[in-house]
């Protein structure tokens, strides 16, 4: 077994609770169905947001997913680059796997889709 980095990103349309809370939500279940690891699978997870995303901590919306109470979230802001993607969420969880590295779904969502193309399937 080894631990696996696992991207993902969504964004939002509105700098509003519900809506970053309800899209974090999504996009960590959908990580977590794709590469079929549970919450005790996980060494932790980091959230970025883009710096126009404050309305919440994505990492309560984690936090409150059942059997994911224990699960160590940090959250922290992105550089702000020129030109970069706004209202974005990203996350990188580390978790142990015996899934080889090729085989690690990443997954992107709504705007989030343009960051990656590449890893798309």
């Amino acid at each position: 077994m080894s631990v696996r980095g696992i991207r993902g990103a969504t964004t939002v349309e509105n700098d509003d609770a519900f809506e970053v809370l309800q899209a974090t939500e999504s996009l960590v279940l959908e990580m977590a169905e794709a590469n079929q690891f549970k919450p005790e699978d996980i060494g932790s997870v980091i959230v970025s947001t883009t710096v126009d995303v404050k309305a919440a901590f994505p990492a309560k919306a984690i936090r409150s997913i059942k059997g994911w109470t224990y699960v160590p979230v940090m959250c922290t802001h992105e550089i702000d680059v020129p030109g970069s993607m706004r209202k974005c969420i990203r996350v990188m969880m580390n978790v142990n796997t015996s899934k080889k590295q090729e085989e690690i779904q990443h997954i992107y969502q709504n705007n989030a889709v343009q960051l990656r193309p590449d890893l798309q399937k």
